[in-house]
């Protein structure tokens, strides 16, 4: 690959606010950035001057085209591209783009998941920029960031919630940052990193595939030799494939202005890792779903496929997306930065411990935010976090949290009682723990990593949830608080009274142990294993006060979207059946016959040239083969009819507890059938590309 100037590189393909301060005259510049920086209405005049300077720009790099870029409640982003052109009397046209163009777009909304909320008849729906999110060229096209609505004004999509919970978690921030004498801090924002994880196989291979091709993932696929028990692909050398890939990819990404910083082979074999540095929520998830398209389009140019399903192996490794969150200041001031002086690690305390309480009472929400049906398959296996829910603090935090529940000394060589004021706790360090691969939620410095959002899925759902949840905790500390006489005596009360309460949620242990389950349980901890157990929470009555009291959703956007994950889950579950069935009928067993009429004849031949042979060898392999296509057969027809039953079983969650229940059971004693005739097989009657195949030939 030529050499790349990084600096030059990087955001060249982006309208920020660098170019903005370039293009837009002085003042129009300083209007935008009372929006950008305050929220401030846009208005038609200087969307117009923003939107002429956005077009000369957008066609400098080659654009033709515009687009409203929205992320719909599919997990994915949409785009209906319009040209520039505008005719002219004379037959010739210009290019132009208004102000009107830029600020508001008008996309179909009926055939967009809506749970509801919009029929065929009612297809009107708007896209509104966020001019909070930098638009940019994608190949010839200028994508603008922008939020989806219907006519009525219910959210269609990922980004207006997110954008509400973020707005939400600032108001309520703020309020405690000023009980703390903070009266310069004007905003406070949430922002990620997400970690992501994916693997790559070779594209002749994948096509294949029938069920990578349908479903993101192996339905069928004997174990290989060799997996990942040597633990030797982990941050090994890279191989040239991957290198060259990579390289591309990472010039991409750059062009994008996305932070992309590390890189890395994982664990399983054929599975790697990409990690951004961290940028404010909703430009990280904007960032985030242009990283998997162009992961993908990128892996296509290479003769490669980049899988982003939680579980594309069996007994592999799956795929997570680490989600990073923190809470910084415009200032510069990570709220959860422990800190080094005792007046810092008083507000530090408290926001750590609203993010505890919020975590414990909103455990549903939590694991509601990461369910689907490819990350059922992944939570709890492989270096997955378990479904419970749990907060991982490190043996520091914990000690010091500890003794302010217990009343008692913090050994920490002074042995300091915990009183919490503004010059007694002393300085916490930052790194003095291990970190705990198996916590779902687990303290790592200076900032939460949610380990369990899935590495297909949007952040935006968990980020919606998280700043939502500690926005509403922070409304209750501020509101008690604001009445206080005494405001360290008040904040130690209360530091001290939740932390207690909510104890239960702090694990610094194995989450993979099978007796956590137990302990949990014990605990009261939910154990919301599948994405129906989790969705019968959602629509509980708690939940809908949290969330229309903030203003992040209403009642009825609420169970639009609990109809669109139970309804997006039975899709999934269909379509992986329907192929199973067809891979069984049109692949599976016509090899496995081919193989048997190959060995027949094969014993045949033998007994006619050689009188008395016994081919013994022959017959068992016959026998054995013999049987588990019998069985084979008995399995698909059961699996069949148990699929039928759960497609009739009546509404959506009944529905899709029926797939829990009785299909996916069904679905794995099927593959295990198929998966015992796999290996059996000669190299030649194999059905399509074995495990083995899919992850040690990357090269060709």
């Amino acid at each position: 690959m030529a050499k790349v100037n990084v600096p030059e590189l990087f955001g060249s393909m982006v309208f920020n606010q660098s170019v903005m301060k370039e293009r837009l005259p002085k003042e129009a510049y300083r209007a935008l950035k009372k929006t950008l920086d305050d929220g401030e209405p846009l208005n038609i005049e200087l969307a117009n001057q923003v939107a002429h300077a956005m077009k000369e720009w957008a066609i400098e790099k080659g654009a033709t085209h515009f687009t409203h870029w929205f992320q719909p409640l599919t997990g994915i982003t949409a785009e209906k591209h319009d040209s520039f052109i505008t005719p002219q009397p004379d037959g010739t046209v210009i290019m132009s783009f208004s102000g009107k163009e830029l600020v508001k777009g008008e996309p179909d909304a009926s055939s967009f998941p809506s749970g509801g909320h919009r029929a065929t008849f009612e297809a009107r729906g708007y896209t509104v920029w966020d001019p909070t999110a930098y638009p940019f060229v994608k190949e010839h096209t200028l994508c603008i960031p922008t939020a989806f609505c219907s006519y009525t004004g219910e959210a269609l999509d990922k980004k207006t919630p997110l954008l509400r919970s973020m707005e939400a978690l600032n108001e309520q921030a703020l309020r405690v940052l000023r009980l703390f004498g903070n009266n310069t801090v004007t905003h406070v924002a949430t922002t990620v990193g997400p970690e992501q994880e994916y693997f790559i196989v070779n594209e002749e291979l994948y096509k294949q595939r029938k069920d990578l091709r349908m479903t993101g993932r192996t339905l069928f696929g004997a174990k290989p030799s060799k997996g990942q028990e040597m633990d030797d692909q982990y941050f090994a050398a890279l191989e040239p494939k991957i290198v060259e890939y990579m390289e591309d990819l990472n010039a991409t990404l750059w062009k994008y202005g996305i932070l992309c910083k590390t890189e890395h082979n994982e664990v399983a074999p054929a599975q790697h890792e990409m990690a951004p540095i961290f940028t404010t929520t909703n430009l990280s998830t904007d960032q985030n779903q242009l990283t998997m398209e162009v992961m993908k389009k990128v892996a296509r140019r290479h003769g490669l496929r980049c899988l982003l399903h939680e579980k594309p192996f069996a007994g592999l490794n799956g795929s997570g997306k680490h989600n990073n969150w923190s809470m910084s200041t415009n200032e510069g001031e990570n709220l959860l930065e422990p800190g080094a002086t005792p007046e810092k690690n008083a507000q530090f305390l408290l926001f750590l411990t609203a993010v505890i309480k919020a975590v414990d009472e909103n455990q549903d929400l939590l694991r509601i935010s990461v369910a689907s049906a490819g990350n059922d398959h992944r939570l709890g296996a492989n270096e997955a976090p378990p479904a419970i829910i749990s907060v991982y603090l490190g043996d520091e935090l914990y000690a010091v949290l500890e003794s302010i529940k217990d009343g008692k000394p913090y050994d920490n060589k002074k042995n300091l009682k915990m009183t919490i004021g503004a010059d007694v706790l002393p300085p916490i360090p930052r790194d003095s723990t291990d970190r705990n691969r198996t916590s779902p939620f687990a303290f790592t410095g200076n900032k939460f990593e949610f380990r369990s959002v899935g590495a297909s899925l949007s952040i935006a759902g968990p980020n919606t949830v998280l700043d939502s949840i500690v926005a509403y905790t922070l409304k209750q500390f501020a509101d008690e608080l604001e009445k206080a006489d005494d405001f360290n005596s008040a904040l130690q009360s209360l530091i001290k009274r939740e932390i207690s309460r909510h104890w239960r949620i702090v694990f610094n242990g194995n989450g993979y142990d099978a007796g956590w389950i137990t302990e949990a349980e014990k605990r009261g901890l939910l154990n919301l294993r599948t994405l129906p157990d989790a969705m019968e929470h959602y629509m509980d009555a708690k939940n809908v006060k949290l969330y229309t009291e903030l203003g992040v959703y209403t009642e009825a956007e609420m169970q639009s979207h609990y109809e669109i994950k139970l309804e997006k889950y039975c899709q999934v579950l269909n379509i992986e059946v329907q192929t199973m069935l067809e891979m069984i009928n049109k692949d599976i067993l016509p090899a496995a016959f081919k193989y048997i009429n190959a060995v027949s004849t094969t014993a045949l031949n033998l007994k006619a040239v050689v009188p008395g042979a016994k081919a013994s060898a022959q017959s068992a392999l016959l026998a054995k083969l013999d049987g588990l296509v019998n069985e084979l057969s008995e399995k698909e027809e059961e699996l069949c009819r148990r699929h039928l039953a759960a497609k009739a079983a009546g509404d959506v969650m009944q529905v899709a507890r029926a797939y829990v229940d009785t299909v996916i059971p069904a679905m794995a004693e099927t593959r295990a059938v198929a998966d015992e005739i796999e290996p059996l097989l000669g190299e030649e009657y194999k059905p399509f590309p074995s495990y083995e195949d899919l992850l040690f030939r990357i090269r060709g």
